[in-house]
């Protein structure tokens, strides 16, 4: 398939990355905002949402003159939840060590160098924070995101870390390749990550990593706390550990997609 000059497959990326800026804005966008700072040309961005409009992939609402997710697009995703995220296997587990250790609970999975957040559970007084399921963040200032690049295998890992934005969210973001390659290190050692209000301020995880009996990382697992220091998550080790264990064990019998035999 031919490439265009923007490294896309043609026609179909190009569609594709459409519909992520329109997923994008998180709300119906007008078209003046989607022509905005895209490199396609007028015409050719109309005539690809006019494209996804007749295959249901997009919606545009007449009165305000604004596209969102179509539902065919909604149906896409249920199937991808359900067939290819650890998010259905995971759930009676995230359920139990939420109960169980009172603070919020993630589910991830890498995207290319990205943390994609396939499920969360949290306390009865939640406090927002950026994670919500659905939702990209970073890998490298993340408690999930670096449990997971700990264990990637090293041509993995140095793709992964080229395509990290390194930028400085809070003061005790890692910022530098080597020192991040140090701290991965600690990781693998250790067998947990932490983040210390390294994404967010105020904001502390500890995540462990969800591996197949290969070794390949399948996701990864955080308790999120607010205000908590790491020594105080660490008392939940021993909870998280026997989850993230009971989520590999439900899935040796699941190829999980892409990875080939676990």
């Amino acid at each position: 398939m031919q490439r265009d000059e923007a490294g896309q497959d043609g026609t179909v990326g190009k569609a594709l990355g459409v519909l992520d800026r329109v997923a994008g804005f998180g709300r119906p966008v007008r078209f003046a905002e989607l022509l905005e700072g895209s490199d396609l040309p007028k015409a050719t961005l109309y005539r690809l949402l006019q494209t996804l409009l007749r295959q249901d992939m997009l919606t545009l609402d007449p009165e305000t003159g604004r596209y969102a997710p179509g539902i065919r697009l909604v149906r896409l995703a249920h199937a991808a939840w359900s067939q290819s995220s650890l998010a259905p296997i995971a759930r009676p587990h995230l359920d139990r060590l939420a109960h169980e250790v009172g603070q919020t609970v993630h589910l991830a999975q890498l995207d290319g160098a990205q943390v994609l957040y396939v499920d969360k559970r949290g306390p009865a007084a939640a406090v927002r924070m950026y994670s919500e399921a659905g939702k990209v963040g970073p890998a490298y200032c993340t408690g999930v995101g670096k449990a997971m690049l700990a264990f990637l295998p090293e041509p993995e890992l140095e793709a992964a870390l080229a395509r990290q934005a390194w930028h400085r969210f809070t003061p005790a973001t890692i910022t530098d390749p080597a020192a991040m390659r140090d701290e991965l290190a600690a990781i693998r050692a250790a067998g947990h990550a932490f983040d210390r209000e390294e994404h967010e301020p105020g904001i502390t995880c500890l995540a462990m990593p969800i591996l197949a009996p290969s070794g390949r990382v399948l996701g990864a697992v955080s308790i999120t706390g607010a205000g908590l220091g790491v020594e105080a998550l660490m008392q939940h080790r021993g909870a998280q550990a026997r989850a993230v264990a009971d989520i590999s064990g439900d899935l040796r019998d699941w190829r999980f997609p892409d990875q080939g035999e676990s």
